[in-house]
């Protein structure tokens, strides 16, 4: 029987601008590509903050591994009216976060630092640098430990600060959930669709995930998994997308 994938749902927020690739393989293979993201963001008011009983300047350092942590962060400070020294010094899993920091801060090369690959393991190279300092870790209720269990191991000390939520962002009755393929980026995103739809039955419905983390909350939900990104061909999701529709195409399939 053909395989027809005509609709993919891409559970991420809608690119800004035109040049992500998911437009382009929409108009190359003559597919639908919806965004819709299957969790959302909230942030920890003030009031719970206080709760977790975490001192801002009792740190000289801040481990951002998200744009979200890096808002999040700046907007508790200033509802909590804390003044960050010019003192501070910032390291980001990626060097897009980095330049993201411009934002709230003045970029200087002496206090904002990078991992050269947008890994963890790269990360700690600079941490490791300047591991007398103490490093603040703004994160969700949801995580991954291998940052802390790096610096646990390396003896860097740091404070975890839950600053935002991660929760299912819930379909509404009217809204259509008629899509051929569905790609996910985190757990959470399993999480929700099992929570949207608790009968949901896979069948022909493709499934596409990035992160390790990511596919085994696939398969833990005995689900099938169609496509997986990072991989050295696909280091992704758009382009394991891209090589999964190229191979149906040549196939004949799409």
């Amino acid at each position: 029987m053909a395989l027809n994938i005509k609709k993919v749902l891409v559970s991420q927020p809608k690119p800004e601008t035109e040049k992500s690739p998911y437009f382009d393989i929409a108009e190359k293979y003559g597919v639908k590509i919806e965004f819709r993201p299957f969790i959302k963001v909230e942030p920890v008011t003030a009031k719970d903050f206080r709760t977790q009983r975490v001192a801002i300047l009792d740190h000289t350092a801040v481990i951002f591994t998200a744009k979200t942590a890096v808002d999040h962060f700046f907007r508790l400070c200033e509802e909590l009216r804390v003044q960050i020294p010019e003192t501070m010094k910032y390291f980001c899993i990626t060097e897009s976060i980095a330049v993201y920091l411009q934002k709230y801060t003045i970029y200087r090369k002496r206090k904002i630092f990078f991992g050269s690959s947008g890994k963890i393991e790269d990360l700690m190279i600079p941490v490791g640098k300047h591991n007398k300092e103490i490093y603040l870790v703004p994160m969700s209720d949801v995580h991954k430990d291998d940052l802390m269990r790096l610096l646990g191991e390396k003896k860097i000390k740091y404070t975890k600060a839950i600053m935002y939520r991660t929760v299912s962002n819930d379909f509404t009755p009217e809204e259509k959930f008629d899509y051929d393929m569905l790609l996910f980026f985190s757990p959470a995103g399993i999480s929700s669709l099992l929570k949207n739809f608790p009968e949901f039955q896979q069948d022909d419905v493709k499934i596409g995930c990035f992160g390790s983390s990511t596919a085994k909350a696939v398969r833990d939900a005995s689900l099938r998994l169609d496509v997986e990104a990072p991989s050295p061909e696909a280091p992704s999701m758009a382009a394991a997308l891209e090589n999964y529709l190229k191979e149906l195409s040549k196939n004949g399939k799409k």
